[in-house]
């Protein structure tokens, strides 16, 4: 299993940002982001927190393994959809939302479906 320092490079790339804009979302200097994809450092709570609100898997960060919430009675493939959903790009996730949302404007008995919270 790969430490934390890897995997926030690993966000980073997904994310297609250089570590100066990481860091200034995290609000670190870029020496001081090098050093936590390099294992030189551990970032603190705060880090976490800021680059979580950036589409940043943290719980995945830390843990290395990619979460979705089972307690929310999610059918399997509504769970491999979100997990994948997650790891996408900010952009491509905004695409998939309006292919979606297209998608089920147009498929038969959409709107009875919606209404029940499907």
């Amino acid at each position: 299993m790969t430490s934390i320092g890897p995997r926030i490079r690993e966000e980073r790339e997904r994310l297609k940002l250089t570590q100066r804009a990481f860091g200034e979302i995290g609000g670190v200097e870029p020496n001081a982001q090098g050093k936590y994809e390099s294992g030189e450092r551990w970032p603190r709570a705060d880090y976490l927190v800021a680059i979580a609100g950036h589409d940043v898997d943290v719980l995945y960060v830390l843990t290395g393994e990619r979460h979705v919430n089972r307690g929310g009675g999610l059918a399997d493939d509504e769970v491999r959809l979100l997990s994948g959903f997650r790891t996408l790009p900010s952009k491509v996730r905004a695409a998939m939302v309006v292919m979606v949302d297209a998608m089920a404007a147009i498929a038969p008995g959409a709107g009875s479906e919606r209404k029940r919270g499907r």
